[in-house]
């Protein structure tokens, strides 16, 4: 339960991402096809684009972060700095795309936002190791399961929105919404924080018997009991 305090406001920040990652993979291809009536081969051709630009922000975001935290020796500083950075991007590059209808422009602004999207899955990735490295498995997980289940929600709700406005732009402009929550959220994490377990701490004292200088010290101290009885 304590490592889940610690957590919850990492599973938010990456819940908010897997919104729009879940949003872009699951209707990337039909927005091209539907919206702007292409064949398959074209909306295919423009979603790549989009999807290559992903490809190089997941790569820069965790590069520049270690990079940040090599220079300034500031963990929070290194990671917070990279996310709220790549949120607010992503959130400036989609806005474009309530005034323009040219598909070029419209392709450009979305490879744009998940290019900065993606740029917040390196520092992401690398916080729960930083919080809780004798857990980072488990902390990996809590994290993870904001954006699976975004990957459930996310695509439904599209969907629903599709289907009752026959707009494809709006569930990306809904998705500026989470953006902001995300870079929000994000000022909540503290990897500079490690995770301290209770139970381990309170184990340590009992543990720290086995070793071999504690051990030395106990039969001394024993020795010395038995030679002052037998002097009596």
């Amino acid at each position: 339960m304590a490592l889940c305090r610690r957590l919850w406001p990492v599973t938010l920040t990456y819940f908010c991402y897997g919104w729009c990652l879940w949003l872009y993979l699951n209707w990337m291809l039909l927005f091209f096809k539907n919206n702007y009536s292409i064949d398959i081969k074209k909306s295919a051709i423009f979603a790549s684009g989009v999807f290559f630009a992903g490809v190089v922000g997941d790569t820069l975001g965790g590069t520049i972060s270690d990079w940040l935290y090599h220079r300034t020796g500031k963990l929070r500083f290194a990671r917070l700095s990279v996310t709220v950075f790549g949120f607010m991007g992503a959130f400036f590059s989609l806005l474009p795309i309530l005034y323009v209808q040219n598909i070029t422009t419209v392709a450009i602004c979305l490879s744009a936002g998940f290019f900065f999207a993606e740029l917040v899955i390196g520092p992401m990735w690398s916080i729960p190791m930083d919080i809780a490295p004798k857990f980072s498995g488990t902390a990996a997980g809590l994290m993870n399961s904001g954006s699976a289940l975004a990957a459930i929600v996310s695509p439904l709700v599209a969907g629903y929105v599709i289907d009752v406005t026959g707009n494809w732009y709006l569930p990306f402009i809904g998705s500026t919404g989470l953006l902001l929550l995300g870079a929000f959220s994000a000022f909540l994490m503290h990897p500079e924080r490690p995770f301290e377990d209770s139970v381990s701490t309170k184990a340590v004292p009992f543990a720290s018997c086995a070793d071999p200088l504690v051990r030395g010290e106990l039969v001394q101290n024993s020795e010395t009991i038995v030679t002052s009885e037998g002097n009596m």
